[in-house]
């Protein structure tokens, strides 16, 4: 694990608020010159702290759309048909996020779709494929209160 002092939190807060900013916007709000923070910037990114660069997008002014939770219980619990399960995920572009849980359950998706019928259809074509569901609870948003990056503050309680 990749020991982070507070300049390196700072950093990675600045760059969560504002993906865009430029290398010397950066140096100047975390106090440091712009090479030494440019020498910063390139060990968490070569470490794989900062995984990518992307864009926020607001689906609201883009359109109406459904926003669906979905609890999946999976038929056998085998290496093999939890790989198949999370290979048809990684191929299905409606499905934005997905987490393997305990507690009754196997897996919590997140999924996008044009409206419910949408959703459905997704949900029939990967029951008749068989990708191993043997049970599903659909959950539909019908407010999104809080979506935010990584709490940073987590880490400043560990140094602490």
């Amino acid at each position: 694990m990749l020991k982070l002092d507070k300049i390196d939190l700072k950093i990675l807060a600045a760059l969560q608020r504002d993906g865009r900013i430029t290398k010397l916007g950066l140096a100047v709000e975390v106090h440091l010159s712009a090479a030494a923070c440019w020498e910063r910037l390139r060990r968490l990114e070569k470490a794989g702290v900062i995984a990518g660069y992307s864009a926020c997008i607001d689906a609201g002014r883009l359109g109406r759309f459904a926003t669906v939770l979905v609890e999946i219980m999976l038929k056998s619990h085998r290496q093999a048909d939890f790989q198949r399960f999370e290979a048809m995920v990684m191929r299905e572009s409606a499905i934005v996020g997905c987490d393997a849980v305990g507690g009754g359950v196997d897996y919590v998706l997140r999924v996008v779709a044009a409206d419910i019928d949408a959703y459905q259809r997704l949900v029939d074509r990967l029951l008749a494929e068989d990708v191993g569901i043997d049970r599903y609870f659909t959950y539909i948003v019908t407010k999104t209160i809080k979506a935010s990056g990584f709490p940073l503050d987590l880490l400043q309680e560990e140094k602490a």
